[in-house]
């Protein structure tokens, strides 16, 4: 084979993507209290630095609606951006560069797959079939978490397949905001608990088991600071009305309406 045919036959590797990838296939599934991986230098300290440089403007985000996160005058302590490539217009030109192949990194085929490999045991348990026929969305986010957020013991909707969460703080200072896993939802079993250091250029990832994937994240405080992650969340698109549901959310972001959650 010709260097061109070769070259035109094998996919143009992406950087972004690559890193993604090879963070979940490097990492060790641990098994209690429920399967995850813990991810470390998910970034390299250049990216890393670039990417904590190009956070969006507060003014790009919208408040999440959710009972944990309100405060008492009804705003929300959480904020998010979706990351949907073509969301990515109303950035800024430089922004939107810097942001396009994470957005489609995090919408890729090859990080679903590497996600569906590491956690193939649990999820053709839950579901009763192979891996490669359960159909996933993923929905990717860029989160700013404000003081006073948090999220009491749950084990995730029975609409999501797998949860991602990538960590961004700027340094070291934040290690205790990570999330915590439960060994149960209340009891004796909540207080056994497990928790992701939230460092620089770390995640967690976790198929969702709806009686066992129990999980928080304690009330931060003004000191604490802002708390800046990016979230994949995919959900389960095993029907027509699934699928359908996501296109219509899609086509409602383009227009500026966001999902109550």
């Amino acid at each position: 084979m010709s260097d061109v045919a070769r070259a035109a036959a094998s996919p143009v590797s992406d950087p972004m993507e690559d890193s993604l990838v090879a963070a979940v296939e490097r990492s060790p599934l641990h098994t209690q209290p429920f399967d995850h991986i813990h991810m470390e230098e998910v970034f390299d300290p250049p990216s890393y630095a670039a990417l904590i440089s190009a956070i969006p403007d507060r003014r790009y985000f919208h408040e999440l609606s959710h009972r944990d996160a309100m405060r008492a005058d009804g705003s929300s302590t959480r904020l998010r951006m979706y990351l949907y490539p073509e969301l990515l217009w109303r950035l800024p030109s430089a922004q939107r560069r810097f942001w396009m192949p994470v957005a489609r990194a995090l919408c890729s085929q090859r990080l679903q797959d590497a996600f569906r490999r590491k956690f193939r045991t649990s999820l053709e348990q839950r579901f009763g079939k192979r891996v490669e026929h359960i159909g996933l969305d993923p929905v990717p986010v860029l989160l700013r978490d404000q003081p006073g957020y948090r999220i009491g013991i749950h084990a995730d909707a029975s609409l999501k397949a797998i949860t991602v969460q990538y960590y961004l703080p700027r340094d070291t200072s934040q290690s205790a905001l990570g999330t915590i896993f439960h060994d149960g939802d209340g009891g004796e079993a909540g207080e056994r608990t497990t928790q992701m250091p939230f460092l620089p250029a770390t995640g967690y990832a976790f198929p969702v088991a709806l009686t066992k994937s129990w999980h928080s994240a304690a009330e931060t405080s003004p000191s604490d600071g802002e708390r800046m992650s990016m979230m994949v969340t995919y959900y389960v698109a095993d029907s027509p009305g699934a699928r359908l549901r996501s296109l219509v959310t899609r086509g409602g972001l383009l227009l500026g309406i966001h999902p109550r959650l």
